[in-house]
């Protein structure tokens, strides 16, 4: 039996740690194939680990040592948090959880501190701080739009920039245009509803209808950017997933002096007419390597909406590479086929 001890300083990191009836603490056991106990030691106490292997109680205990670290920074650690971690760890990126540190981008209008939670968030972040285009490509539930938001809000407060606008294409899900009530402005509301949604959580909704007015914050649809120039501004081009190749130009191409745009989109979930290409899957090729733009890939890893999500994006994704396997292999077929001749089944050719 292998054994290792990992001390904790914080005298109510523990019960963080183990969680509400122990629940991180089965969670990190049935992972690693460990048991952990805590030991009062002193002045603090410690977590006795047990376990079979030195692989498995190492990693155990580099999870441990993390969530000993994320105590002292938070009130309560998820079994989300606790998830990422140990994926990370199996995964050998258990260092790259010391990222994260405890950077605060910007403050909410309740005074919640908004902070990356993952480690593609941290780069996400200071993508965003270092290059004047930033293109988040991945899934949902990554944070893509709220982080860019937040990274928006901290540039007016800290006066980099003098105005937000934020802007989505108008394509329908699924629903008709037409279909929904009222004049056209109302039309348009629910699709920009999640940017609302973002800016009302950051400065709260009277400070936003303020903002508003004074024409500092500015939400409208992608066909609205077209002839402008758009200097001192932080602008989000979100949903990027549903604008046109020409869109995608027309939006990159509006950007002025002292800008800094950031367009977020999922390519797994574009609702543009079929055949049609997405524009922000061609400019995800067409500006790599071009300095001063940086494209960063989120993964499933970095989703921290409910921990269904992470299954359900995984689910998706092997059903997409089972069919795009088996289009494959009917496509390989027809070829064969079409090779050989009617009469004698032979192949054609010199």
């Amino acid at each position: 039996m292998i054994r290792k001890t990992v001390k904790i300083e914080q005298p109510d990191a523990t019960a963080k740690i183990f969680g509400s009836f122990d629940a991180n603490a089965a969670l990190i056991e049935a992972h690693f194939g460990v048991t952990l106990r805590n030991r009062a030691e002193g002045n603090g106490d410690s977590v006795l680990i047990e376990g079979e292997t030195e692989e498995t109680v190492t990693a155990a205990a580099q999870c441990v040592a993390y969530l000993a670290e994320l105590a002292a920074k938070t009130d309560v650690i998820s079994d989300q948090s606790v998830q990422y971690a140990m994926e990370m760890i199996a995964a050998g990126q258990g260092n790259e959880l010391r990222e994260l540190g405890d950077a605060c981008i910007c403050v909410t209008s309740r005074g919640k501190p908004v902070k990356a939670k993952t480690v593609g968030q941290k780069q996400y972040v200071e993508a965003i701080r270092k290059n004047t285009i930033v293109l988040g490509v991945g899934p949902a539930g990554t944070g893509k739009t709220f982080l860019a938001v937040a990274m928006a809000v901290k540039s007016l407060r800290e006066k980099q920039v003098s105005r937000i606008i934020l802007t989505r294409p108008a394509i329908e899900a699924g629903e008709k245009l037409g279909f929904l009530p009222g004049d056209l402005q109302s039309k348009i509301d629910p699709y920009l509803r999640p940017l609302y949604d973002a800016l009302y959580e950051m400065l709260g909704v009277e400070t936003y209808q303020k903002l508003v007015e004074k024409g500092v914050i500015e939400i409208a649809p992608l066909a609205y950017m077209r002839g402008r120039t758009l200097d001192d501004s932080f602008i989000i081009l979100d949903e990027a997933q549903n604008a046109t190749p020409e869109q995608m130009k027309m939006f990159l191409t509006r950007l002025g002096f002292n800008s800094k745009a950031v367009v977020t989109g999922d390519l797994t979930q574009t609702d543009l007419p079929r055949g049609q290409k997405s524009g922000l899957s061609a400019a995800v090729k067409i500006l790599e390597g071009i300095d001063d733009i940086a494209i960063h890939a989120f993964s499933e890893r970095d989703v921290v909406r409910h921990r269904l999500v992470q299954k359900i994006i995984k689910a998706y994704e092997k059903y997409d590479r089972e069919q795009l396997r088996r289009e494959q292999e009917r496509s390989g077929k027809r070829y064969h086929a079409s090779k050989k001749t009617p009469e004698t089944g032979e192949k054609r050719g010199r």
